[in-house]
């Protein structure tokens, strides 16, 4: 008997909110698994309209009348993500984490809920990632290394081994992190930094070595 598709809403429904729908796309192509409802977002000039064919449902108070319907933060900043998990916690909702087809998962991956892995990331041995994270395309991470709840890594991001990136870090485009460094919450790390010491208070940091800005 042929299985039925899980409903999904998008929250978010921006640019990344259409690359999750392609990569639900794509894992249906390979798994038929998921039906996507449509987009959850709070701006009213959107309310009523049609993104690429899939229709805004509303604000987040939509997914109140709606538990049976899992649901998946496309949104960039931790600390938005952050606040929309808290604000949605009295709905019970359940986050289902989305790895592409084209993603290479090594083996002892720990892994919570509502994670985006996108294609071409890498993931090696032994890692531990929290939930709400969104790991852009091409990605690396090495061995050993954990990367707490809320955190946004963007494209051809290179984390090397033992490096813990504590929750609601953001790492840029084309930025690079040496073995055996420790992030702290909250940090900022710009597009093609390279971060060669560990970065104990929340900050900016930029250029290569990376420094402080704030």
């Amino acid at each position: 008997m042929k299985k039925s598709k899980q409903p999904i809403a998008i929250i978010g429904a921006g640019g990344f909110g259409r690359e999750v729908v392609q990569l639900i796309k794509d894992i249906n192509q390979v798994t038929s698994q998921w039906e996507v409802l449509g987009f959850i977002d709070d701006n009213p000039d959107l309310a009523g309209t049609a993104i690429n064919d899939l229709p805004v449902l509303g604000g987040l108070d939509w997914l109140k009348d709606h538990p049976e319907t899992q649901a998946i933060l496309a949104v960039g900043s931790p600390q938005a993500k952050q606040a929309m998990v808290q604000q949605l916690a009295p709905y019970h909702l359940t986050y289902p984490n989305l790895i592409h087809p084209r993603a290479v998962i090594g083996d002892d991956l720990i892994l919570g809920e509502g994670n985006i892995i996108t294609a071409g990331v890498i993931l090696t041995v032994n890692i531990r990632l929290g939930s709400h994270l969104s790991i852009h395309t091409n990605a690396t991470i090495g061995h050993d290394s954990v990367v707490e709840d809320y955190g946004t890594i963007l494209p051809n991001v290179s984390i090397a081994g033992n490096v813990t990136l504590h929750e609601g870090v953001l790492m840029g485009a084309n930025a690079t992190i040496i073995q055996q460094l420790d992030v702290a919450a909250g940090t900022v790390i710009g597009a093609g930094a390279t971060v060669v010491r560990s970065i104990p208070e929340a900050c900016t940091v930029v250029g290569t070595p990376a420094q402080p800005i704030r």
